[in-house]
């Protein structure tokens, strides 16, 4: 194998390597497969271009020119020509996925659904790397250079993910680049040619040439450092909203102090700024959509212009489960779901955080119970969450767009009150901002996604943790005048402006969903702290939305165009009984009803979809070819057309060269190439007669074979040497020695060889090579002619 292929394989086994980091971002893996294919259909095009003859800018081109297609054939075929071909139509969709998959990244958090935008970016960023490592690699040699886009793309991975990915990733992208370098290495000593060791002095031994294992043991080594070294420096203290710490305290257990005592958010925004993403807890769930899964620790309700905190005082006994929900209507969509979660030894809260609206949780040791939070609080002294496993049974709300926006009022007015009040001294420009942002809202629920959408989108704010923490009148002030801050900023400052709004709110610290396994674990760490607000709309409940930029899932019904439900839950599906008990959410056949839309046995008519192929009343029953089929069918007839070139232009040039008039030396060219296509490349310097006996002997020829070789040598010499030319009858007659020649190598060659030669022969013309011909050509006879026509002009007589 050539050494420029061994360098593409390397490249794309490194870029794939070092792009299987970005798996704990995604849910799911089968985008990797899709990058791996892509990535392969890259670089095959760009070691293809390489042995035809291209150069460095025109083997990118080709690549461009192959990648592009192959890219709106697995991202938008429905939009180009043929499924295949990028037209203006497929374009402008592109266009459409690029911007709603940036609006994706900054609307989830990881690990993100792979949308459709996503998943544009996302292969779209990992070809762009291939590409430039292949062009660094491969086309300039220069594989430590490659290592600049590949750390661009780990370290996009390793931000994100705030834990780097894991080290498996880490080993994976570095064993990836060390075969990419020692690749390199081993086509450079291969081109130094042969070592000849010299004696040492005195020792009468000659020194051995270098051993390619001492590069591996090298980067075994230095690879084994880079992992052992971070495990043995001083790592950071424990603890994610550690109240002992909050408190001031000392840590150890939190006693029996209740967590809205203490103050979540100078807590939060530490436990955000520390250098290492420690695991708190991991959880395993049955419900369908991980980026829900939203952990809630504690709500805060009061506000006294200082500082948000809980009013609620736990109640001693649990309630009859399932749980009551607040506000809730059975009109509501809802899904049993059951969640097992195990916390970290280091862990130690008074409160366990748990997915939202629970039906029931279920925990060892004494716990009382938080109305506010709808949580299980420590009931005695020394009580924590630390290592311990607990199951909790909760519901999967999918209230749609329409739902909230018809909520009527809140009916309990001591409720309404709770939670709209605001301080008197209460900054106005809280209230005017407020009123400016919604100002086209028609309703309370049009309210919030206004602002929602204000804080996200369209007011021009920025995360930052290391801004000043604060949840009083100055901050929500200063953090609507500066636009800059994190969680808390947005979520205090979202439940204000809608408290100004007549809209009962409240703020919700807890945890985002985590980062989800290839088992299904996920894993929840201390970068995943988090604070929301909660609005309450009378029917639905609770309601969560996500103002943070960048940093959490924006809920369905806050997204018009993906309404909640419409394609993932059952519409007739009932709603569990939010004011009575008695009800089991483990078991949802008794609390629910399915109604029979169609019987297939007695009316199969019902149960046709009327837009299926087949189903329409002039169908007579045939076979469609649907897209896909239409598409795969282009896909290959492109395939075998690219595939037919090089053969077709091999044919071409044997045509030319053995027709009559092309003389002796074009006969013996194609003897020369018919040699190189089955294994036996010429060398340089080599006379005819010395390059026609390595034919016969390395072609293995029989008698007629080496007969022929031996006269066309002869037809070669004689035009070489000798003033007379050959007949019209001998230029036949080497026409038919070439092709007898052509048969005996054959014959003699291997079955792989035999493929080689009538799929990529090797002497392929190479299209560069004959443009830059044809062009010196064309130069030279117009040179002539020039100098032709300046002899014929006059010459000017000297006196």
């Amino acid at each position: 194998m050539a050494a420029s292929s061994r360098m593409a394989i390397a490249a794309w086994v490194t870029t794939l390597a070092t792009s299987a980091a970005l798996l704990p971002l995604i849910l799911g893996a089968d985008w990797l497969f899709t990058i791996a294919l892509l990535l392969a259909v890259q670089t095959g095009t760009g070691m293809l271009a390489r042995r035809l003859g291209f150069g460095g800018p025109a083997v990118v081109l080709c690549q461009l020119a192959v990648t592009l297609p192959a890219l709106t054939a697995v991202t938008v075929p429905d939009h180009a020509t043929l499924g295949i071909l990028p037209g203006p139509e497929a374009l402008e969709r592109l266009g459409t996925l690029f911007a709603t998959g940036g609006g994706d990244i900054g609307h989830y958090t990881a690990p993100a659904p792979l949308t459709e935008g996503i998943r544009l970016i996302l292969l779209t960023g990992v070809l762009l790397v291939g590409l430039l490592v292949d062009l660094l690699a491969v086309t300039l040699r220069s594989a430590a250079a490659a290592g600049l886009p590949l750390l661009a793309l780990y370290s996009v991975a390793s931000g994100v993910a705030r834990d780097g990915g894991g080290i498996d990733h880490f080993l994976l992208a570095a064993a990836g680049f060390l075969v990419l370098l020692l690749t390199e290495s081993r086509d450079r000593v291969g081109r130094w040619g042969r070592f000849f060791g010299t004696r040492g002095a005195g020792s009468g031994e000659a020194r051995r040439p270098p051993r390619p294992e001492a590069g591996r043991r090298i980067g075994a080594m230095t690879l084994g450092a880079a992992v052992a070294l971070p495990l043995l420096l001083p790592a950071p203290g424990p603890g994610l909203l550690d109240p002992a710490r909050a408190a001031g305290g000392s840590g150890g257990s939190v006693g029996g102090e209740d967590f809205g005592s203490v103050n979540p958010v100078v807590a939060l925004q530490d436990q955000l700024n520390r250098p290492r993403n420690r695991t708190v807890l991991r959880y395993e769930t049955t419900a369908e959509r991980d980026a829900d899964m939203y952990l809630r620790l504690v709500a805060l309700d009061a506000f006294d212009g200082e500082r948000w905190t809980s009013s609620a005082e736990p109640e001693p006994d649990l309630p009859p489960t399932p749980w009551p929900v607040e506000g809730l209507s059975p009109g509501v969509p809802a899904e049993p779901v059951s969640t097992r979660i195990t916390t970290e030894p280091g862990y130690t809260q008074s409160a366990l955080p748990v997915p939202v609206p629970p039906a029931a949780i279920e925990a060892e040791g004494e716990w009382a119970y938080d109305p506010q939070s709808s949580t299980l609080v420590s009931a005695r002294r020394g009580q924590t969450s630390a290592n311990l496993t607990y199951r909790v049974e909760h519901w999967d709300l999918s209230p749609g767009t329409e739902q909230l926006s018809s909520a009527p009022p809140a009916a309990d007015e001591e409720l309404r009150q709770r939670y709209t009040a605001l301080p008197d001294d209460l900054p106005e420009v809280v209230r005017e901002t407020a009123a400016t942002v919604t100002a086209g809202a028609g309703n309370d629920y049009q309210r919030a996604l206004a602002l929602q959408n204000w804080f996200t989108r369209d007011g021009g704010f920025r995360y930052d943790t290391r801004v000043a923490s604060g949840s009083g009148n100055e901050a929500i002030a200063a953090f609507l005048e500066a636009r800059e801050g994190f969680c808390v900023h947005f979520a205090f400052t979202m439940a204000a402006m809608t408290r100004s709004l007549d809209i009962p709110s409240r703020v919700a610290v807890g945890f985002t969903p985590g980062t989800r396994a290839a088992n299904g674990t996920h894993t929840v760490g201390l970068h995943n702290a988090h604070a929301w607000p909660e609005l309450y709309f009378e029917g639905v409940g609770w309601t969560r939305f996500e103002p943070t930029p960048g940093q959490g899932s924006a809920p369905d019904y806050t997204r018009p165009e993906r309404e909640a439900g419409a394609d993932r839950s059952d519409p007739d599906r009932e709603a569990p009984d939010r004011t009575e008990a008695g009800e089991d959410p483990t078991r949802p056949e008794e609390n629910a009803t399915d109604p029979t839309e169609c019987d297939p046995v007695a009316d199969p008519g019902a149960c046709q979809d009327p837009t299926a192929v087949g189903s329409g009343p002039g169908d007579t029953g045939g076979t469609a070819v649907d897209g896909p089929a239409l598409r795969g069918g282009a896909i290959a007839l492109l395939l075998l057309a690219a595939a037919a070139v090089p053969r077709l232009l091999r044919a071409r040039l044997r045509a030319r060269r053995l027709s009559p008039g092309a003389g002796p030396a074009a006969a013996w060219r194609e003897v020369v190439d018919s040699a190189r296509d089955l294994g036996i490349p010429p060398l340089p310097g080599d006379t005819p007669r010395r390059a026609g006996e390595r034919i016969v002997r390395l072609g293995g020829l029989d008698d007629a074979s080496a007969s022929a070789v031996r006269r066309l040598v002869d037809d070669v010499e004689r035009a070489l040497y000798s003033p007379a030319p050959g007949t019209e009858g001998e230029e036949g007659e080497r026409a038919r020695l070439a092709h007898t020649v052509r048969a005996g190598l054959t014959a003699g060659a291997g079955r792989w060889l035999r493929l080689r030669a009538a799929v990529f022969p090797a002497s392929t013309p190479r299209p560069h090579r004959v443009l830059a011909a044809r062009l010196a050509g064309w130069g030279e006879r117009l040179r002539r002619a020039t100098v032709e026509r300046l002899r014929r002009l006059p010459r000017p007589i000297r006196p």
